[in-house]
């Protein structure tokens, strides 16, 4: 051998003794355009003969932790402006400054500092115990349309409730240590932010939970869950109301599914559900897995676990403050169309009068209740006769992201932090970085003509069309993403995920490399195409560049 291919050959230093490498992980600086661009700004794309996956401090879970800190680090800027003390005397007696509106022309809005005062938070009480009547504009206490008084308590979910009520306490700890001590650093700090800060540190770490759950379960992909780290929609909507905290429960209690442990994710499930309704719904796509494969035993296992875990966090509460306790059910009954809402979009662009017409003070909107149950199951239907009839079996995640989108497109409330539900599944489900972005940034930035048609200075608001406009722009963007999810379930040679036979369904638990098995009572219709069901073989090993089997995990 000359001398100059001996150099070609030989490396620099010495070889590690171990030369596994994680070659069948998706390296995004090489297959993705984004990434590739981006990554020339920190030396070029990772390189042919890198051995992946042995970094010993920068794996892609911390990196993907810095890039969360950032970004939540912008969402709580974004709140700042409404953070700012006024008034005399001790924290308790300031209030945050939000005078002239500020709020809206300055994109800070957050219902956390409004409801420590409107649900008595401020008073210490405990909040499904306490009740108050509502008052109007003027501060005229409002009677309902059957007359009675407009009686409020708090309107959340038990895990939601306590949450605030434990911020408060801590809050409230704030003040009496402040002027125990008498710095006036202290004292000057409203209490009110005290408790903002204290619940954003909360639902900060939540999310820093969902970010490592979804990194877990985007198995060789591990690098898509850097989209929930950097989501535009964390920067005006993580803050915004407590929704992180459900999103956290959701997403690990599907990677304790897809880590074999039903009962564990049974169990988070139901504390999510505790905390906002939507992880429930994920019991579904389960339930339709786990009738294809036959695999059901599993799936009841998590659904037990969901129901004791519910109940157990509920009925301290329910004994102790029914009617507390069921404000939020009766809440979400009597609520009209909310303004993101398709419902209303169709209302505002055609001067459609609704369904219900004109109600009074808390009037159920029945109608309405009636079609927006009625879509979601012809949705759910729908989602039903895919998962059991495609000819392969589609990915859990894609599955949850539909149930998860049909729900908030048919609902009649599509709250602006709901859409933090939707970001882990769909970085599980729709594994295309360009179009992921766009969508979470068109969602985001619907949060701009929202706050300025709530401004209601004249010549500086902005007219209820634009916003209604960019609502629609956002759900036919969700409606693009479902198209693709259904096109690649029937053509799953498309899905990144499982490309080149590498993977099945990281997410899918004991569904991941299953038959299809169903029972012999589901309708002949209901199967597969006949011939076409199978089992997926999993990949034994991979090759590293040296010829070595992969046999144990490496770092992620």
């Amino acid at each position: 051998m000359t001398e100059e291919a001996e150099r070609t050959v030989r490396s620099p230093r010495r070889l590690a003794a171990d030369l596994r490498t994680a070659d069948d992980r998706d390296l995004p600086s090489r297959t993705d355009v984004l990434s590739h661009a981006l990554s020339n700004t920190i030396g070029g794309p990772v390189g042919r003969h890198a051995l992946i996956g042995r970094t010993r401090f920068m794996t892609p879970l911390r990196v993907m932790f810095l890039i969360a800190v950032l970004f939540l680090a912008l969402g709580w800027t974004t709140k700042s402006p409404c953070l700012q003390s006024v008034g005399s005397g001790g924290p308790d007696q300031r209030v945050a400054n939000w005078d002239n509106e500020r709020a809206y022309f300055q994109l800070c809005y957050s219902d956390v500092v409004p409801l420590y005062t409107a649900e008595l938070l401020d008073q210490g009480k405990f909040p499904y115990k306490s009740s108050w009547v509502e008052k109007d504009g003027t501060g005229q206490e409002q009677t309902r349309y059957d007359g009675a008084p407009a009686v409020r308590y708090m309107e959340y979910p038990v895990v939601t409730g306590l949450y605030q009520y434990a911020a408060m306490a801590l809050a409230k700890t704030y003040t009496a240590l402040a002027k125990l001590v008498a710095i006036p650093a202290l004292l000057g700090v409203a209490e009110v932010v005290v408790f903002f800060d204290i619940v954003a540190l909360g639902l900060a770490l939540a999310w820093l939970a969902t970010v490592w759950a979804t990194s877990g379960l985007a198995g060789r992909r591990i690098w898509d869950a850097a989209l929930v780290a950097a989501s535009p929609l964390v920067i005006f909507q993580i803050f915004t109301n407590f929704d992180a905290l459900a999103v956290a429960f959701a997403t690990c209690g599907l990677l304790a599914w897809a880590r074999r442990r039903p009962t564990l994710a049974g169990v988070l499930l139901g504390v999510g559900t505790a905390a906002k309704l939507y992880p429930v719904l994920l019991l579904f796509p389960l339930l339709l897995l786990g009738l294809r494969t036959g695999r059901l035993r599993e799936v009841k296992h998590t659904a037990v676990a969901a129901a004791l875990s519910w109940s157990a966090v509920n009925l301290p509460v329910l004994l102790y403050a029914p009617r507390g306790w069921s404000e939020f059910f009766r809440l979400n009954s009597r609520r009209g169309d909310d303004m993101d809402s398709l419902y209303n979009v169709l209302k505002s662009l055609t001067g459609w009068p609704g369904f219900d017409g004109d109600l009074g003070l808390w009037e159920p909107p029945t109608v309405l209740n009636g079609v927006a149950a009625a879509l979601f199951a012809l949705c759910c239907a729908g989602i039903g006769y895919i998962a059991l009839t495609a000819p392969r079996r589609p990915r859990l995640a894609q599955l949850a992201f539909l149930v998860i989108a049909a729900f908030l497109l048919t609902n009649k409330v599509w709250s602006p932090q709901f859409s933090l539900w939707l970001v882990p599944l769909a970085v599980l489900a729709v594994p295309h970085r360009r179009l992921l972005l766009a969508w979470m940034t068109v969602d985001a930035l619907v949060w701009v003509p929202r706050m300025y048609y709530l401004y209601s200075v004249p010549d500086r608001s902005l007219p209820e069309q634009w916003f209604t406009s960019t609502v629609l722009v956002r759900d036919l963007a969700v409606l693009g993403l479902c198209a693709l999810v259904i096109r690649q379930i029937y053509r799953p040679d498309e899905d990144p995920v499982r490309a080149r036979g590498l993977a099945d369904d990281p997410a899918g638990g004991v569904f991941d490399g299953a038959p299809d098995a169903p029972p012999s009572w589901l309708p002949a219709r209901l199967r597969p195409a006949p011939g076409r069901a199978r089992a997926v073989e999993r990949p034994a090993g991979t090759l590293s560049a040296a010829g070595q089997q992969l046999s144990q995990p490496l770092r992620s």
